[in-house]
């Protein structure tokens, strides 16, 4: 018998800046259990490019998979592998970092507006030392869900049911099982999540308020979500938001800056490797 997830958590997202000054709302929950394997979510929402204009120069990653969606704006992805891409409005960009990759991003607005999001999902442990992977998706491959009862659900990353229609999204190389979503929704329109049962369910609404077993989530709040196998939103405003639902990784967690690992020690071998070149060897 189905179970329906209720509200445990609310968290809000908090300013702050990264890269070249790139100004971002962020939710980070290194140290969070309920959020595995999710590490943290930033939304970049500007219609200034000064905001911005930086982006985000050559850096390095270890140990992580970036997931970056772009509701509106561009998004140009360049790394040392030779990867290149550039994301249109609606598309997203995976990359797996494995044992080491040096990129840049670089933002840019589309009809004065930029609006897009960054997701960190954790690797474990047997995969952080696997050479790097990146893939882009443009939105013609993303799957659609729409009807007047339902508002709009774009499927990014796994597979989810939705009101009995089975969906899955172009990116089914998440290292652990994983589901990406994007409702919009007008008021009162309803949908009804199945995710599996033993997955870390969150939602990030970024616009509007919509309702979850009678808690109210706000625009800029990650809610967390107790255990179950059924998620019901209600749109109570025009309302936008991301489902991240995802097995949790039962392992250590140590951050540092761009790089997560699993100790210490790794840590410091991470730091070594980056200062003396390696990553470049890769």
């Amino acid at each position: 018998m189905a179970t329906a997830k209720t509200v445990k958590q609310r968290i809000p997202s908090q300013p702050t800046s990264d890269g070249d000054g790139v100004k971002i709302q962020r939710i980070a929950a290194f140290n969070n259990a309920a959020t595995s394997p999710f590490l943290m979510l930033d939304e970049l929402k500007s219609d200034e490019s000064r905001d911005y204009i930086g982006g985000f120069p050559p850096h390095p990653h270890r140990g992580i998979e970036t997931f970056t969606y772009m509701m509106t704006g561009h998004f140009q992805h360049r790394d040392h592998l030779g990867n290149v891409g550039e994301l249109r409005d609606g598309g997203a960009q995976w990359m797996a970092a494995g044992r080491g990759v040096i990129h840049s991003e670089m933002p840019i607005m589309t009809d004065g507006q930029l609006h897009g999001f960054q997701i960190w999902i954790n690797q474990p442990a047997k995969d952080k030392m696997k050479p790097a992977k990146y893939h882009d998706f443009q939105p013609e491959v993303m799957t659609e869900f729409t009807n007047d009862k339902v508002g709009l659900l774009r499927v990014l990353a796994g597979n989810i049911t939705a009101d009995e229609q089975v969906l899955s999204g172009p990116l089914q190389e998440i290292a652990v099982e994983t589901i990406l979503a994007d409702w919009r929704a007008d008021p009162s329109q309803t949908i009804t999540l199945t995710v599996p049962s033993n997955h870390n369910t969150m939602l990030y609404v970024y616009a509007g308020t919509l309702v979850v077993s009678g808690t109210e989530i706000h625009s800029g709040e990650l809610a967390i979500l107790n255990e179950g196998d059924t998620v019901t939103l209600t749109a109570q405003s025009n309302v936008g938001s991301l489902l991240l639902s995802g097995e949790p990784l039962n392992e250590p967690v140590v951050h540092y800056g761009p790089f997560v690992m699993n100790s210490i020690e790794e840590i410091q071998q991470t730091i070594e490797d980056f200062n003396n070149g390696v990553f470049e060897t890769y």
